[in-house]
């Protein structure tokens, strides 16, 4: 059994313990526990989601009545006969006043910015009224190459506020990675930087915007927004962000049909086009509403921290604290610099009570011997984020030890396909050590063995056997739907997988072991491969790994691992035995790696996933273009090294 690292006080304070009152009085449903309330919140997703939608008293138009109208997959019909728009629900920011601060932006690019509520709202309703005078209006797309800054935030809500449909690339991407998806989509208003520092570079970007510029005939008005230098010409024919929110202009709302495009996010792209995935008004608004308030018990006393770029999920479900009346803070830099101890000295400064971040950052923080409660006062944490990747058992200790004995540590694992995730934390259940506390209500979540038959206590396949509203209305321009079939329905009909290795345990909790495209079969035995840098990085020379089991004809596969090494640290005899024993101990016999290689960085792309499919695929014979997007990582230069590898032939 793992060791209970936090027990939940069950003191009634809680938004999901309020919600339970709620629901039993008078005479509605009882529920004993979270375990209950999950089995109600997927075996009755109409009447969970219909409970859901009444108790935050959406802003909307019409019945709420069917919730759930038609529940195929794909092609679930949810709340019919409602009109709502997703700006109008974040901008009643519940509980706050007008002169409240809503939203903190730190940047090391410029100074510190804060918005009350209605400088927020005035914003949105400048940023507005010039996206009217730039002629868009319904499903119109609206694009941002810009980082986690507010007036990113404020062009999300003015276009949705039209119903336009949003998208965002962070300002890293490469100017191919962004064609690619913009090519998609055809933006007609580009929103786009000079530039910004990264720590202490600064970082130019106008030839970038120049080249994306001319690869998009399809805009129309490009908006410059001078965050390197704030005397930075725009290009020829652009408006600048003062220009196009110089003039006030009414905060209205455009109700639109449950099932409007809200946003496009897109997949990694790591091999072939991102997949333009379409997210809709309603199924956002009402997923984020049940994760940050029921699951990250957020509301008007917090302040929400979570560490992302405008080109991951993450960046969407924090925006989305404004929706339950948190203030939101946006951070854009290089998370450690000028040490990894910023964020955490940034988490006092701003009286963070909620701070996210991603499962490497923490383990990186430990392995430098970080302890943050030492250097900042974290006492007013109540919860701490994780996603990402896996955050291994010791991990959690970490946490516990280092950063604060009382907070609730979350661990997440969900997707941009839903823009949420679908197991995580709850107020409701304990924190184990190396285990994800509970699936999320609403999610069926489950582990499938290759006969589509549920596990328990066994490693399967993620799948989710009924619909949420979060998942995609469309891939865009897929009128058939063919491509998102594909993507999530082949293997089980009717049902979505999603790609990953999970078990559910006897006592409800899960453990996510990666990419199940990616998984370790040796002997029959299958591993994910979270198991093995778990086992790996508890080395103290190792920095960061990457492992993949090659296909070899009429033989077994043949298992390489690759690790970057401490700057003091050599790949020799003494440290190969160590990560023999490590596995050995830590694993098993069969998941010893056939060799070691020592490698420079190990390639990842730009939300930080490490690249194990594409290397496997270039080392199996594929060719380099066809395996992976150098435009969609964040060091190309890294997978050079696996290229010039395969090309000396995988041993035999």
């Amino acid at each position: 059994m793992s060791e209970i690292l936090w027990t939940p006080p069950l003191d009634g304070t809680s938004r999901v313990e309020q919600l339970l009152a709620r629901l039993a009085d008078p005479g509605g449903p009882v529920f004993d526990d979270y375990a209950d309330l999950w089995q109600w919140s997927v075996d009755e997703p109409g009447a969970f989601w219909q409970a859901i939608w009444q108790d935050f008293d959406i802003p909307s138009d019409g019945s709420p009545s069917p919730a759930l109208a038609d529940d195929a997959m794909p092609g679930a019909v949810w709340f019919p006969n409602v009109r709502l728009n997703y700006a109008e629900v974040m901008l009643r920011l519940p509980g706050r006043a007008d002169d409240d601060v809503v939203v903190v932006a730190r940047s090391q690019s410029r100074d510190d910015v804060h918005l009350t509520a209605a400088e927020l709202r005035d914003q949105v309703a400048r940023a507005r009224a010039g996206l009217v005078a730039a002629g868009v209006g319904p499903g119109d797309r609206v694009a941002a190459y810009s980082p986690n800054v507010p007036e990113t935030l404020v062009l999300l809500l003015a276009a949705a506020s039209l119903g336009a449909v949003f998208s965002s690339c962070a300002p890293e991407f490469g100017t191919q990675s962004v064609i690619d998806r913009w090519q998609q989509i055809e933006p007609t208003v580009v929103l786009a930087v000079d530039g910004y520092v990264y720590g202490d570079k600064p970082i130019d970007r106008r030839d970038e915007v120049a080249t994306i510029r001319a690869a998009l005939p399809s805009i129309r008005t490009l908006v410059w927004l001078p965050y390197l230098d704030a005397a930075s010409p725009g290009p020829d024919g652009s408006l600048t962000w003062a220009d196009l929110t110089a003039e006030p202009g009414p905060l209205e709302f455009a109700r639109v049909p449950f099932a409007t495009p809200l946003y496009v996010l897109f997949s990694s792209g790591t091999t072939g086009l991102p997949k333009p995935i379409v997210h809709g008004h309603g199924g956002i608004t009402i997923e984020h509403l049940k994760a940050l308030s029921l699951h990250h018990d957020l509301g008007p006393a917090d302040t929400f921290f979570w560490f992302s770029t405008t080109g991951w999920m993450m960046w969407n479900l924090l925006v989305s604290g404004l929706g339950v009346g948190s203030t939101i803070v946006l951070f854009d830099g290089n998370p450690a610099f000028p040490d990894l101890a910023a964020l955490w000295r940034t988490a006092e400064d701003l009286e963070l009570t909620y701070f996210g971040t991603s499962a490497p950052f923490l383990l990186q923080c430990r392995k430098q011997g970080l302890v943050p409660q030492d250097i900042a006062d974290l006492s007013r944490l109540r919860g701490i984020g994780s996603t990402g990747a896996p955050l291994p058992a010791e991990g959690f200790h970490w946490v516990y030890d280092a950063v604060s004995p009382t907070a609730q540590l979350g661990s997440l694992s969900g997707g941009t396909d839903v823009c949420s995730g679908f197991v995580g934390s709850s107020p409701l259940v304990p924190v184990y050590a190396g285990e994800i506390s509970c699936r999320l209500l609403g999610c069926a979540v489950e582990a499938y063995d290759e006969q589509a038959r549920p596990l328990i206590g066994s490693l399967g396949e993620l799948v989710i056997t009924q619909p949420m509203p979060s998942m995609p209305l469309c891939f865009w321009n897929d009128p058939g739907g063919e491509r998102l079939r594909e993507a999530y329905f082949e293997m089980y009909p009717g049902v979505w997988r999603h790609g990953d290795w999970i078990e559910i345990t006897s006592r409800g909790t899960a453990i996510i072991y990666g990419r199940s495209d990616s998984t370790i079969n040796r002997g029959g035995v299958r591993m994910g491969t979270s198991e093995i840098y778990r086992a790996v990085l508890a080395l103290d020379e190792i920095v960061d790994a990457l492992v993949v089991d090659v296909p070899r004809a009429g033989t077994e596969s043949w298992m390489a691992l690759f690790v970057v090494l401490r700057e003091d640290a050599e790949l020799d005899d003494d440290l190969r035995a160590a990560i023999t024993r490590r596995v050995r101990e830590d694993c098993s016999p069969r998941h010893v790696p056939d060799d070691v290689f020592a490698v420079a960085a190990v390639p990842r792309t730009l939300s930080g996933k490490v690249l194990e499919v594409p290397v496997k695929r270039i080392l199996a014979g594929a060719p380099p273009e066809r395996a992976a997007s150098r435009d969609s990582l964040a060091n190309p230069e890294a997978l050079d090294w696996f290229v010039e590898f395969a090309r000396g032939g995988v041993p035999t």
